[in-house]
């Protein structure tokens, strides 16, 4: 009983984003700030990467779920080894990285992050949906699901290979709009702002160590990576 409410619970959730993930991409040329989405559009925020992020991972687990159910073995340890690193090196810290970022930004000046004007565009609920509700959603996936994690070295050079992939498509922006993703960016010193990726990449890395400890306190040991033992 507890296996279809589970999966069910992923259905609905996958549901959810592909909602959100729809919300994002209507136009709304009228109340869109001209100044905003014109180069790389909604994909150049990590909020919205993060959200089609979540709907890829629901998607995955909700194969995983029907394929177990069904009880065919074909192609279930592929998708069950990608729902779980797609979880423990993706969706579970930048989620939270997103969460803690926004809101910690957010309540120190708006302006920095999400300006006034925005909110023609995106709705109260809306911003809640893509910058608050995610964490409980992970916390609770944390919590119904166990996860295997890759190897704390392996795990974080993969995240740490795709934070350096999204500063370089930030950086790139730049070079070539002369304008800045993030409104704080616009007020940072160079100094200041190579302190502010070094400090954002510590950030999701302790996110991803948090996930870690989270899994291990829920299920122990269970599908956590095991170290090959020497001959």
């Amino acid at each position: 009983m507890a296996g279809v409410f589970v999966c069910v619970y992923h259905f609905l959730v996958w549901g959810w984003y592909i909602f959100i993930n729809y919300s994002m991409s209507l136009p709304r040329a009228e109340r869109q700030p001209s100044d905003v989405f014109h180069y790389g559009r909604q994909w150049k925020y990590l909020t919205v990467l993060n959200l089609l992020l979540q709907a890829v991972y629901y998607g995955v687990t909700c194969l995983d779920g029907v394929l177990k159910r069904t009880k065919r073995t074909r192609g279930i340890k592929f998708v069950t080894t990608s729902r779980d690193l797609l979880f423990t090196v993706l969706a579970f810290p930048v989620s939270a990285f997103v969460f803690l970022a926004f809101w910690a930004l957010y309540l120190y000046n708006r302006e920095l992050i999400f300006p006034e004007s925005l909110e023609k565009f995106i709705p109260g609920w809306l911003n809640h949906a893509m910058h608050t509700a995610i964490l409980p959603i992970s916390l609770i996936e944390v919590v119904i699901t166990p996860h295997r994690y890759p190897s704390k070295k392996k795990g974080l050079i993969l995240l740490g290979c795709s934070a350096v992939a999204y500063i370089c498509w930030v950086l790139w922006i730049y070079a070539v709009t002369g304008k800045w993703v993030y409104p704080i960016l616009d007020v940072l010193s160079p100094v200041s702002l190579a302190a502010f990726f070094f400090f954002s990449s510590v950030l999701i890395a302790c996110t991803y160590l948090l996930g870690e400890q989270l899994n291990r306190l829920r299920w122990g040991d269970h599908g956590q990576h095991k170290k090959r033992k020497g001959k």
